[in-house]
């Protein structure tokens, strides 16, 4: 086995993992949709300024929400860590079709995590949306890096 074809396979296995990890965010969302209610005047609810506004409410979500939330919150900030360290391990494959699928990967992680911040700020039902949208085009996109993995490399 090459190195080459060894760190496909390390990539095959964390695309399949961030995939797993999406859908038990998925579920967590969904039970924090079902049976939480957030309060509309926390830290960082209907700010002035975007990116200020999602700072503060994540971070009331993740040290005082309730736990479902908090749960919901740490696994998203863990998905944009794992999705960045794909993108990265996807560029030391050199392969451009590994690299963009990650790239689009990780920008639907983001994507979902900036709409969730927008959920928190101004709890409109479209960034709920926007968030499940965004989850499942991640979803779309780590599967399909774990098929291109098993293909061999044409960089």
């Amino acid at each position: 086995m090459t190195e080459i074809t060894r760190g496909r396979q390390i990539l095959r296995v964390q695309f399949l993992g961030q995939q797993i990890v999406l859908m038990v965010q998925f579920l967590l969302g969904m039970a924090v949709n079902l049976f939480v209610t957030i309060t509309r005047n926390h830290p960082g609810a209907n700010p002035h300024e975007y990116f200020g506004g999602v700072v503060q409410s994540v971070t009331w979500a993740t040290l005082h929400g309730p736990v479902l939330l908090i749960l919901h919150t740490i696994l998203g900030l863990l998905l944009v860590l794992n999705a960045i360290g794909l993108l990265i391990r996807a560029i030391q494959t050199r392969t451009k079709d590994l690299i963009t699928v990650s790239a689009v990967g990780a920008l639907s992680v983001l994507a979902a995590g900036f709409n969730g911040g927008s959920f928190l700020n101004y709890n409109e039902d479209v960034s709920s949306m926007l968030m499940a949208g965004f989850s499942a085009l991640a979803v779309v996109t780590y599967a399909v890096g774990a098929y291109l993995t098993g293909r061999p490399s044409s960089a």
